[in-house]
């Protein structure tokens, strides 16, 4: 691990790629948080309280089947034409998206067109998330100094605990503000309307910026791809595959101790919705915790070895979901999430360093976002409604061994790649 020190000049490029994930994530954590409480019965009003979830938690994964589409798309602009004006178009896109869920009709104002036009917008959100997190990732490590790889990529992940922060913070203070007739009624759209802010602070920060140094000196080398993902599956096949198969991990933790976690706790375990909110804020700085202590201890061994080890923690983890979520003690329900976020930020942490590490610079957007985007599906886009599935039918254990589950799948992708990626 160097110790060069990052210039001041980087402060910008770091704020950058934080800002602009925290967005992506605000946006993508409302729409999880709103799925769990009322969209339920805002758009599919006829069906019972959970096939009412499960129908939300539908819509929600709609997203991640949009995400590998939006990941090619982009990828292939941002490893043609470059990463700025790639990122600025993303964000763009999945912050006009959210803005538009603010104005849609519920079921009871225009029938079917409700949940049709949500189901639209909700695929924008995803096609748009599908170029932010890669790009992101390549801005900050493209730019970090020698030694800084890891901790460089670190601050794209350290948006996703501040995103979280700023969509449950704000769907508490409703939850205080609001009668819950109130927030069924109209409080739930606020925190869509005020996506635009955030959007707006994400677009001045990243038109500052220059093109970074590793794509100049790739353009200078040779000519772009002209089929960046044809390429990348030719000649990369292996990497793509392992690569998306280690994301499978992290995106099971986050959305099984935030969505479903959620949904699971203002029914069947009967929590108000502010209380559970309040649980899960107190948890979600360990994911901060995690996240920085994983990009330190990457830069000093190697990436691909934190996320082994936050594999193998989250395998023993799963088997403490049931005995602690089911407890019927907040205390114990609020160290098993933060046992979790820390987990969580021990296999997304380095995923900024690795993913971009498995692929040269010529199809490296298109790489990471692929990998990064594909493994979402598999281990996020359906987990809260498996889980919901799971605890209907055999309660808390089976959603554990799910989670142990998706650690392994993980684990074993990272074996495949033995030492490429040290």
């Amino acid at each position: 691990m160097s110790d060069t020190k990052p210039a001041a000049s980087h402060r910008r490029i770091l704020a950058a790629s934080l800002v602009g994930t925290a967005v992506e994530f605000y946006d993508f954590y409302i729409y999880a948080t709103a799925a769990s409480l009322v969209f339920g019965k805002l758009f599919f009003p006829v069906a019972s309280p959970s096939a009412q979830l499960m129908s939300a938690y539908a819509t929600f994964a709609l997203a991640f089947f949009a995400r590998p589409l939006g990941a090619a798309v982009f990828g292939h602009f941002g490893d043609r034409l470059g990463r700025k004006s790639t990122l600025v178009a993303s964000l763009m896109l999945m912050g006009g998206s959210t803005l538009a869920i603010a104005f849609l009709p519920t079921y009871a104002q225009a029938g079917w067109v409700a949940p049709f036009l949500l189901c639209v917008l909700r695929f924008g959100q995803g096609f748009g998330l599908g170029g932010e997190w890669g790009g992101a990732a390549l801005l900050a490590v493209e730019n970090a100094p020698p030694g800084w790889r890891a901790r460089f990529g670190m601050f794209p992940q350290l948006g996703a605990p501040v995103g979280f922060v700023a969509a449950n913070g704000l769907f508490l203070l409703l939850g205080v503000l609001l009668t819950p007739e109130q927030f069924l009624a109209w409080g739930w759209r606020i925190p869509f309307l005020l996506s635009i802010v955030l959007v707006g602070v994400g677009l001045w920060v990243r038109l500052k910026l220059t093109e970074t140094p590793a794509f100049a000196e790739a353009m200078k080398e040779a000519p772009p791809a002209k089929a960046p993902l044809g390429e990348l599956l030719k000649n990369y096949p292996l990497q793509t595959l392992a690569g998306t198969f280690a994301v499978v991990c992290c995106f099971a933790i986050f959305y099984l101790t935030t969505a479903f976690a959620l949904g699971y706790g203002t029914t069947k375990l009967g929590y108000s919705r502010e209380t559970f909110l309040g649980v899960q804020l107190g948890a979600i700085g360990f994911m901060a915790i995690g996240i920085i202590a994983a990009g330190y201890w990457a830069d000093a061994t190697s990436p691909r070895r934190v996320l082994m080890a936050g594999c193998i923690a989250t395998v023993a983890g799963g088997f403490l979901l049931a005995p602690m979520m089911g407890s019927g003690s907040l205390w114990l329900i609020w160290g098993f999430l933060s046992l979790a976020l820390v987990m969580m930020g021990l296999v997304y942490g380095p995923l900024g360093a690795f993913l971009p590490g498995l692929f040269p610079a010529r199809v490296r957007y298109t790489g990471a976002s692929v990998a990064f985007n594909v493994g979402g599906i598999l281990g996020g886009g359906l987990a809260p409604m498996i889980a919901q599935a799971l605890a209907d039918r055999g309660g808390l254990v089976p959603v554990g061994y799910y989670l142990s589950g998706a650690a392994l799948i993980s684990l074993t992708a990272l074996f495949f790649l033995k030492r490429q990626a040290e």
